[in-house]
């Protein structure tokens, strides 16, 4: 407890650290007051009546998480975070496919303006696109009721505009942060919306456990404890990683001799983040599925792939989750140009020829690493309905794995090791006394 004090003591004596503590807290502050504000032309009251069967499942869900509950509010900042993120994965996966925009990139920091200035046009683009779909969403059934219908003939073009100007203050915000404040904006505005959530479920799984049917206090204290197991876990998951042995050649610069040191190429064992979850979720759950059964049908697809404690939809989940990672870890990790860049530098893995042996050496080790890498992703993502399978409500049982868990882990992981990365250049301890904080920073982007 002292060391903790003091580690506290020293992290608020860094005024440059205690000022990007407070503008994060201060900017994720306004985030979470902004997603309180329901949209004009909505009665608050009769929309808390619809929330409790408003709850969006699948993609709908997973908006809902990343919005912190602000999609099934009718927030102003209903859309979040998301469209800049579908719009940054678009344009991530375009450099990477379009020869042009990997030139632009390469320009050094004007070409990533560009690109940076392209995204936002993009998620301008985007936002509209899903504000006209949220619309239609809150005219269904089961939002219809709280709408004011005086003002009806102005709520799709002001919701459009509330929505999409909601979307890019959110942008400006995670920007800010980034720029003034402490850790990766976006991710931080992601993890406070899965965190809005977390006190509400845990008080609604206490009261369920509570009951007498629920099983008791007992019961409870067992499933904190299998959550604090899983996140471990979870944490050596991220942090692990496959060391390739690395030499450089001795040279003589200046009369001085340079290199001839020994150093590790770190590869990840989970290069591709939490991307592969993603893609699975908005695969699984396109509208077209409906077009291939019955909405009444008790045995139709439809119910396979909107109950997350399905054996089926496990089965689907995890093979597509697996496939994915090998798709997206081979979209961003390129062994070539790492080979290249050893040649470059003169540098050599040992025992491996310069060149097309390296790129192999380097490729093989990667397709071993990234297999049981998938295959724990794929349980990860199943946790949850394992979760639901064992009687844990639907809301808590979120937190057991799956998308919310794993951006959790990771930006908690990036913000301490930025935090430590402070105390250890002004002559401090660090945070940890067994090594330094690993957080997702590698040879590859883990995606978010």
């Amino acid at each position: 407890m002292k060391k903790l004090i003091d580690t506290l003591k020293n992290i608020w004596a860094i005024s440059e650290l205690k000022s990007k503590i407070l503008v994060t807290l201060a900017l994720v502050l306004t985030y979470r007051i902004g997603a309180q504000i329901t949209l004009p032309g909505i009665n608050p009251t009769e929309l808390a009546k619809a929330q409790s069967s408003g709850q969006g499942n699948g993609l709908l869900g997973i908006f809902d998480m990343f919005a912190g509950g602000a999609f099934s509010q009718a927030s102003v900042l209903a859309l979040g975070i998301m469209p800049y993120i579908s719009a940054s994965i678009f344009m991530q996966l375009m450099t990477i496919l379009v020869p042009q925009l990997q030139k632009i990139q390469k320009e050094g920091e004007s070409g990533r303006n560009k690109i940076n200035q392209w995204t936002r046009y993009l998620t301008v683009i985007v936002t509209a696109f899903q504000a006209g779909a949220y619309v239609a969403y809150l005219n269904s059934p089961t939002y219809s009721g709280a709408l004011i219908m005086e003002f009806q003939p102005y709520f799709w073009l002001s919701t459009v505009i509330c929505l999409t100007a909601g979307t890019l203050f959110v942008m400006w915000l995670g920007e800010k942060i980034q720029d003034k404040g402490l850790g990766n904006g976006t991710s931080i505005i992601i993890m406070v919306g899965i965190l809005g959530r977390l006190p509400q479920s845990l008080i609604l799984e206490f009261g369920t456990k509570s009951e007498k049917s629920g099983g008791g206090l007992l019961i409870f204290l067992i499933e904190i404890a299998v959550l604090i197991t899983i996140i471990m876990g979870l944490i050596v998951l991220v942090q692990g990683v496959r060391k390739i042995p690395v030499t450089y050649a001795k040279q003589v610069i200046g009369g001085a001799q340079v290199g001839g040191a020994r150093q590790f190429l770190p590869v990840k064992v989970n290069s591709a983040g939490v991307m592969p979850i993603i893609f699975a979720q908005a695969i699984m759950f396109l509208p077209t599925l409906v077009s291939f059964t019955k909405m009444e049908s008790s045995q139709g697809i439809i119910r396979i792939f909107s109950d997350h404690s399905n054996v089926w939809y496990m089965i689907i989940y995890s093979v597509m989750v697996i496939g994915f990672t090998f798709l997206y870890t081979a979209l961003i990790f390129n062994p070539k140009q790492i080979s290249e860049d050893l040649k470059r530098n003169n540098g050599f893995v040992p025992g491996v020829k310069p060149g097309q042996p390296t790129t192999d050496y380097i490729g093989a080790i990667m397709d071993r690493i990234t297999l049981p890498g998938a295959i724990l992703l794929a349980i990860v993502g199943i946790l949850p309905g394992f979760a639901q399978r064992l009687n844990v409500t639907p809301g808590f049982s979120t937190f057991f794995g799956g998308t919310s868990l794993l951006i959790m882990v990771g930006v908690i992981l990036d913000t301490l090791q930025q935090i430590e990365t402070y105390l250890l250049m002004r002559q401090y301890d660090g945070l940890m006394s067994s090594g330094r904080v690993q957080g997702r920073n590698g040879i590859v982007n883990s995606g978010i």
